[in-house]
């Protein structure tokens, strides 16, 4: 099951909790049978209505567009500075950056296969590289930073021997197809290591960016357990001060160089410009009637439900103002 809301979930909640209780307790105040079966769909119509706002789907489904013959692999910052709290002036996570611009990229190569690979102590391929747009969206949304007690220094080249196998796969794949790297850090070297070096990739790459989050002067981690416990977690504290995050452009630039691609420090309110992909993927290869993945959208149904229970609802309050409006008359006749 997959769940797209239209509003945060938390919202849903404030706004459907009050509903169902009013309706429980004239459910409770209710002795006509009828009345209390009209209560009963009233509870209905508000959660079917959650319902419809929470966009429930089933992966599966499919959807003819453009096929482009491209192959885009996502490299994402993982780490605990991934959620440093220094992006826009309300301080919000990187990470809400990073899934706003991986969600641009996929909006600019439709038809694109995509794999996803996230990296903190290690590497690891979340997506292989697939053209279901679905399972990608899912992987994303469970992306978080690793827990906080199992940090020990991050590499921000780790991911190299991770891409150029995955690059190699693609390459060696018996269809000729664009390959294309797109890099989401900060740069931030904790390791005590040397970097590894992407550049063996390069020759395996037609485009992609860098690009990077964070600033001079540094944002507050909030610890992660791997658990939800309902409150905003402390901060994560070095010397009894809270922990700062810096972003590195240094070795921002070093990882675009090793790629052979364009580096851009992203910032709020910042268009991105992506690159156009690669040419040979986009002269004379591109074809319609090509399939994405999409999920199966089950909230019409609930709206089918609702729409049912609505009428009934209606047409039962229809006719207790006839009888309201009869029961006037007939007293104003023995007046």
């Amino acid at each position: 099951m997959i769940f797209q809301p239209v509003l945060h979930p938390a919202l849903l909640l404030v706004f459907l909790i009050p509903i169902v209780v009013l309706a429980a307790i004239g459910l409770g105040r209710s002795s006509a049978p009828s009345e209390r079966w009209r209560w009963v769909g009233r509870i209905g119509m508000a959660v079917l209505l959650a319902t419809i706002l929470l966009r429930p789907g089933l992966p599966g489904g499919s959807a003819e567009t453009l096929s482009a013959n491209t192959d885009v692999l996502l490299v994402v910052d993982t780490t605990a500075s991934s959620i440093a709290e220094d992006w826009g002036s309300d301080h919000q996570p990187r990470m809400d950056a990073i899934k706003k611009d991986i969600q641009a990229v996929m909006d600019r190569y439709p038809g694109a296969r995509f794999g996803l690979i996230s990296f903190d102590r290690e590497a690891e391929m979340r997506v292989p590289i697939t053209a279901d747009t679905t399972a990608l969206r899912s992987a994303l949304d469970g992306l978080t930073p690793e827990v906080t007690q199992n940090s020990r220094g991050t590499s921000i080249g780790v991911a190299a021997p991770l891409l150029k196998d995955a690059l190699d796969l693609i390459r060696n794949s018996t269809e000729a197809r664009g390959r294309m790297v797109f890099y989401f850090g900060d740069g931030e070297q904790t390791a005590d290591s040397t970097p590894e070096s992407f550049a063996d990739s390069a020759k395996l790459t037609d485009g992609g960016m860098v690009l990077g989050y964070g600033t001079k002067q540094g944002g507050k981690m909030r610890q992660t357990t791997g658990t939800v416990d309902g409150g905003a977690a402390p901060y994560i504290e070095y010397q009894g001060q809270p922990a700062l995050s810096v972003i590195d452009q240094d070795n921002l630039r070093t990882i675009a160089t090793e790629l052979g691609v364009k580096y851009e420090l992203r910032e709020p309110g910042k268009k991105l410009a992506l690159p156009d992909p690669p040419t040979t993927t986009t002269s004379g290869t591109a074809s319609t009637g090509g399939h994405v993945g999409t999920a199966i959208e089950l909230y019409p149904y609930a709206a089918g439900l609702l729409a049912a229970l609505l009428g009934v609802e209606m047409a039962n309050a229809l006719a207790q103002l006839i009888r309201l409006r009869r029961g006037a008359l007939a007293a104003r006749k023995e007046h």
